[in-house]
């Protein structure tokens, strides 16, 4: 018959009312003929006094102090206001006087880390010689570290990214799809793919969902979007870069011009952005503390410019680079400070890339024949979207993969999509993982990979 109560609700409003409320012991100080919890539960937490007197004997109290940190335990008590601020506690102005107290799982009282050191910031350990944990001790003990107010925040966050994106989308009228992970034909003609058995023949993990994308706007479907893994086989062991990680892909039919779905694009994360300020500002507040950083900002509507604007700002910072190469990640981070210092915006678009360091899809601008209907989105300086108008024409198509050197035989299930008649379409696919890192200022991906997959990690 316990009806368990929620530490973030326990509030001056409660005072003097008994609850139930079922959490981890984060820390136990006993002093006395008193012992103090700290009771955790998710990112909040209160303290808890366990002292002798009508509802607790010097046992209980000794009881209560020898119980291991992480143990889940009930607990019946008082809510009661602090006479000063509890500092330390997301729950400041009451404590717990507790009455009863039960260990429902005891954990083991030699810890792989401890959660304080896990969530200090690197900065304040380095000047007062204190403990912080490092990524590949996290990682390792992921379960334990996840448990951290800043990751139960990093992923509260990242749920509510997924959670607006359904909305904006479904709201502007597309349908959700689920496409095929397994695939006959290495995506996109490329060779950086996973290769599994299947039966008595082979089989590749998809990079994309491109293919059926595309084939569900050529079935009419008009406006579609998919949420689900994406697998790369790239050797790159970068701070941005993942084995797997979570699309968010976008494809849509356009009437006039290949904008309206750039423009789509960018209203969708502006709308996500706005909701996560609006939603999700504890969560900003809880990450920050570890990992401070500037507020993300960002236009309506959101700055566009064209590579050959970029180009010119690289140039005048000094940067040499030809008119059709492609953009370095330094260059990339460059461009993202100058964009900031100039308009004041942390997220914009740069369109009208080169044709030749475009993939043999993408279609070709019908006003110069060196530029291509595409475009990247980037936050804070890093790209976070790659995106094109497709090339619907199988003609066309044929001739563009020819040129690329493309065998035309792995890709024929690519061309005859659109041998039936396909309207004009474009699209793009978001990394989940890299918005979320980027949103909240953090520098490595892995921060917001729930359990990371790159070249040299296959576990938890």
């Amino acid at each position: 018959d316990r009806v368990l109560v929620r530490i973030k609700d326990l509030t001056v409003e409660k005072a003097d009312q008994e609850v139930w409320v079922r959490g981890r012991i984060h820390t136990s100080r006993a002093k006395g003929k008193q012992c103090f919890l700290v009771l955790r539960q998710q990112q909040f937490n209160i303290q808890a006094l366990v002292a002798v007197g009508q509802h607790a004997s010097k046992q209980m109290v000794k009881f209560a102090a020898n119980i291991t940190k992480e143990s889940i335990v009930d607990i019946q008590g008082v809510v009661r206001k602090a006479y000063q601020k509890v500092g330390g506690c997301t729950q400041q102005d009451v404590e717990l006087h507790v009455q009863r107290i039960y260990v429902i799982s005891s954990a083991e009282p030699r810890l792989p880390l401890q959660l304080d050191d896990a969530v200090r910031p690197e900065v304040e350990g380095e000047e007062d010689g204190r403990a912080t944990v490092n990524q590949d001790t996290r990682l390792d003990n992921r379960i334990i570290d996840l448990r951290t107010s800043t990751s139960q925040a990093i992923f509260c966050l990242q749920s509510g990214i997924c959670q607006l994106f359904r909305e904006t989308l479904i709201r502007k009228g597309f349908v959700e799809i689920q496409t095929p992970k397994i695939i006959s034909a290495a995506s996109e003609g490329g060779a950086n793919v996973f290769t599994v058995s299947y039966f008595k023949t082979s089989a590749y993990l998809a990079q994309s969902p491109q293919l059926y994308k595309q084939m569900c706007i050529c079935a009419d479907f008009e406006k579609v979007f998919c949420v689900g893994p994406v697998f790369r086989a790239e050797d790159s062991n970068t701070h941005r870069h993942l084995t797997e990680f979570v699309g968010l892909d976008i494809e849509m039919a356009f009437n006039y011009h290949y904008h309206e779905v750039v423009d789509e694009i960018a209203d969708t994360l502006v709308q996500i952005f706005k909701g996560l300020q609006e939603r999700f500002q504890t969560e900003i507040q809880t990450v920050s503390r570890q990992f401070p950083c500037e507020p993300f900002k960002f236009l309506e509507p959101t700055l566009r410019l064209e590579y050959r604007e970029g180009v010119a700002m690289l140039r005048e910072a000094g940067v040499e680079m030809g008119d059709e190469e492609d953009l370095s990640t330094p260059n990339e981070k460059l461009l993202g400070r100058l964009v900031k210092e100039k308009y004041d915006t942390d997220f914009y678009i740069l369109d009208k890339y080169p044709l030749a360091v475009r993939p043999f899809y993408t279609m070709p601008d019908p006003a110069n024949p060196k530029t291509s209907n595409s475009y990247d989105m980037f936050m804070r300086g890093e790209e976070i979207l790659s995106g094109a108008q497709r090339i619907h024409d199988p003609q066309l198509l044929t001739e563009r993969a020819k040129h690329h050197g493309i065998d035309l035989e792995k890709i024929k299930a690519y061309i005859d999509s659109f041998r039936f008649g396909a309207p004009p379409h474009a699209g793009g696919g978001i990394g989940l993982e890299r918005v979320t890192m980027l949103y909240l200022g953090l520098h490595n991906v892995r921060q917001t990979s729930m359990f990371p997959r790159d070249p040299k990690r296959l576990t938890p």
